[in-house]
């Protein structure tokens, strides 16, 4: 492209562009408030979203706007930064400069790559049209009426074969987000739709979750991920380890149990896909060492080989934490490491613009703990120097997870859903609006 970069800023402050407004961005973004410099985010939504409970979004347990906020509104009153809803399509580290789809250029001074994870079926994309990941809202959206109409599909069906096939829902992966949806899968077949259908009984459906190691919740400790597996198993939930995943299409799965095995099929209509994830695709751009994930490979201090003037973080950087003993640590791939990570790009930003670069220290990943809900009163945790399972854990996991959602209206509106579902069962965000087939955007028939 010809054109010279620009800036949105008119000053002549120094430049920082941050590509993402996830947990990473959003807090490199706002450490940043007050600094002598022009920010410039540029992001593909309008809104930042809380990915922790994007499945309560599928689930119909809570409405999206409870888990997203717009970002101009959340930035509303930080002076130094421009907010651009747009999509990167080239990066050009020689001339310090992103390209975006429209054809803009936009000039920096410091860059920081915060674009996130996306979905990674290790070689089979062809399993994403019948097994939907979740990572957006739209994700979520599109798993919310798939859930439901099977359902409806299954009042529908006069052949009991069929109709069980569309009764029986797979969760492929025994990590987080697998073992929160195949708990709350149960918890809508057993409990929400109860006394709703008269051909069908809900309460019959069958929630299976498959993963290919031998427990779920392999980041915890294994007595915690027994106690997490005996409590899903508690709600009705069919857990399968060591189970891998050979084929998916639109009737269903087949999985090998063990080596050497016959795959055997599982006849199911919605399956949901929760086994693995890559780094977004803009790593690529950077023309840098990948690791086999598509992470970038980043030094101490989150920056790439030979640009010390490029930081990335979250779910695309493939960082190591260095340890008080002097050990390294890989960083997982949390929002918690991602918002450390945004916080150190900002603070190693400011000391180049002091010239203290020799001050700052290489990046240390902070673990507070790993909490997992299963379902209704059911959920673990691990904070290192204590672990505890069951209702504590789900109280604990329910009062966290509301005091880091963004905005006070998010934190009520989410205590005010939560605290009905538990006393009536319900989840009120049930409804599901399609466009008609042959009129995009039009209203479905009644």
């Amino acid at each position: 492209m010809d054109s010279q970069p620009q800036s949105i800023a008119s000053s002549t402050r120094p430049r920082v562009l941050i590509i993402g407004c996830g947990f990473g961005g959003l807090a490199a973004t706002r450490a940043l408030a007050g600094a002598p410099v022009d920010i410039t985010l540029v992001d593909r939504s309008n809104h930042h979203l809380f990915q922790p409970l994007l499945y309560q979004v599928a689930t119909a347990g809570l409405s999206a706007p409870s888990i997203a906020a717009p970002i101009r509104h959340m930035l509303r009153g930080q002076r130094n930064v421009t907010v651009l809803m747009a999509e990167v399509s080239g990066i050009d580290k020689t001339r310090r400069s992103v390209s975006l789809a429209d054809g803009q250029v936009l000039g920096y001074d410091f860059l920081i790559v915060a674009a996130g994870a996306t979905h990674s079926y290790f070689g089979h994309d062809e399993w994403a049209a019948h097994a939907p990941g979740l990572k957006t809202l739209e994700d979520a959206f599109r798993l919310r009426a798939r859930v439901l109409k099977a359902f409806e599909q299954a009042e529908l069906e006069p052949d009991p074969a069929r109709q069980a096939a569309h009764l029986s829902f797979v969760v492929i992966g025994g990590g987080p987000t697998g073992v929160e949806m195949a708990g709350t899968l149960a918890e809508i077949a057993h409990h929400t739709l109860r006394d709703e259908f008269r051909r069908i009984d809900p309460s019959k459906a069958r929630v299976l979750l498959l993963e290919g190691s031998e427990r779920v919740l392999q980041a915890l400790p294994r007595s915690l991920s027994a106690k997490a597996e005996a409590q899903l198993r508690g709600l009705g939930v069919e857990v399968q380890t060591r189970c891998r995943v050979v084929g998916i299409d639109a009737e269903g799965v087949s999985v090998q149990q063990g080596d050497g095995a016959e795959p055997r099929r599982i006849e199911a209509r919605t399956v949901v896909w929760a086994a693995g994830v890559a780094a977004s695709p803009l790593g690529r751009l950077l023309e840098v060492p990948l690791d086999r994930a598509g992470r970038v490979q980043v030094d101490g201090f989150l920056r790439i080989p030979g640009h010390p003037e490029v930081f990335v973080i979250g779910d695309l950087a493939a960082a190591q934490s260095l340890e008080p003993d002097g050990r390294q640590r890989p960083v997982p791939g949390v929002s918690p490491a991602a918002k450390q990570m945004g916080a150190h790009a900002a603070r190693s930003i400011l000391a180049a613009l002091r010239g203290r670069e020799s001050a700052l220290r290489p990046f240390r990943y902070r673990d507070y703990g790993a909490l997992a809900t299963i379902g209704r009163k059911a959920a673990v945790a691990d904070l290192g120097w204590l672990q505890f399972s069951g209702y504590a854990a789900w109280l604990f996991w329910l009062f966290v997870h509301i005091y880091f959602l963004i905005g006070f209206r998010n934190r009520l509106v989410v205590l005010m859903d939560w605290a009905w579902a538990y006393w009536s069962f319900q989840r009120y965000a049930r409804v599901v609006v399609e466009p008609a087939a042959g009129a995009p955007g039009g209203r479905s028939p009644a």
